[in-house]
């Protein structure tokens, strides 16, 4: 479980201290507006779905919570940017491989 000092957002530096005081001090309307909170979710977006659920938790008056500890959060985030990756370098190659194929015909 992480503590409230790790941080959510890693790209942002976004502890879960400060998306709790957030959503108590905001109170905002939608998980959206977390964002609000020095930018968190904005950046490689591998956050977004456990701001989601902060807010979720939050909303049902519980202790927002990520229910996985620091190095497995910052392992799968990991994971996740080499997947992200390796898919736009897929992509860049099949859009340069019909360019090609368009100016060949």
């Amino acid at each position: 479980m992480m503590d409230p000092d790790d941080h959510v957002c890693l790209c942002h530096r976004v502890s879960l201290r400060k998306l709790r005081a957030y959503l108590k001090r905001e109170q905002p309307a939608v998980a959206s507006k977390l964002s609000e909170c020095l930018n968190a979710g904005t950046g490689c977006q591998w956050c977004v779905p456990y701001l989601e659920s902060l807010f979720e938790q939050w909303q049902r008056g519980e202790i927002a919570q990520v229910e996985m500890t620091p190095e497995q959060y910052a392992q799968r985030r990991a994971a996740y940017r080499e997947d992200k990756k390796r898919r736009a370098l897929e992509e860049h190659a099949a859009k340069q491989a019909r360019l090609d194929q368009d100016k060949n015909a």
